[in-house]
């Protein structure tokens, strides 16, 4: 049976779940909602933070909200084959979570409130802007240092620790324009994304992000 997943067409942490969908080959249909949508009780009974994504497993009876424990839940509930996990108790396992982690606080909070300011606030706020531009700037160089000699995060392979980061990254040319140019400042993070963007998940899951970010 197919799992439901609800998102919206220009969300950045819906397009994370179906990449790894798609990479583990578990069967979906996606459920579109606007933002209103999302503030109904019918949605909220779903989930009642009133975001996406949201995943509905028939298969389990599991239905679960945020992005990192819905990408959580799939790797450790069906990739028993480590196709773009590790084996359960092993360091690169916790290396694994430790970049979901990291992601789910430290990178998708920060680009959202750089396209907030920059682009949604009904003030400019200079100093908002300024200070979210430089945390893109910060966690795209935590990013640009680890992967100076490696090809992926975790391992030698592309992992869900990979994947995670792509979709926030789509944003940064709407937040922070010519202030942030990934190729020149960050050549490794710039790399990294255009191999990952060859993969079929990541052509799938980023066909959806074609636009200027609705409010996040």
């Amino acid at each position: 049976m197919k799992s439901v997943l609800y998102g919206h067409h220009a969300g950045p942490n819906p397009t994370k779940v179906v990449m790894v969908l798609e990479e583990l080959k578990i069967p979906y249909e996606i459920k579109l909602l606007e933002f209103p949508e999302m503030k109904q009780p019918a949605y909220e009974k779903v989930n009642p933070n009133g975001r996406v994504p949201t995943i509905e497993d028939p298969n389990t009876g599991i239905t679960l909200w945020e992005s990192g424990a819905v990408v959580e839940y799939l790797v450790e509930k069906y990739d028993k084959n480590g196709v773009i996990s590790f084996q359960f108790d092993t360091p690169e396992s916790y290396h694994a979570k430790q970049w979901l982690y990291f992601q789910a606080s430290g990178q998708g909070p920060y680009f959202g409130q750089a396209v907030w300011f920059k682009i949604h606030h009904r003030e400019q706020l200079q100093s908002a802007v300024d200070r979210y531009i430089n945390e893109i700037c910060r966690v795209s160089g935590v990013l640009n240092g680890v992967l100076q000699d490696r090809e992926y995060l975790v391992g030698d392979k592309c992992s869900y620790a990979d994947l995670i980061f792509i979709s926030w990254f789509e944003v940064v040319p709407w937040a922070a324009g010519d202030r942030v140019d990934l190729e020149k400042g960050f050549p490794h993070v710039h790399a990294w994304l255009i191999r990952l963007k060859s993969r079929p998940s990541v052509v799938t899951g980023l066909g959806g992000q074609s636009e200027a970010p609705k409010k996040l």
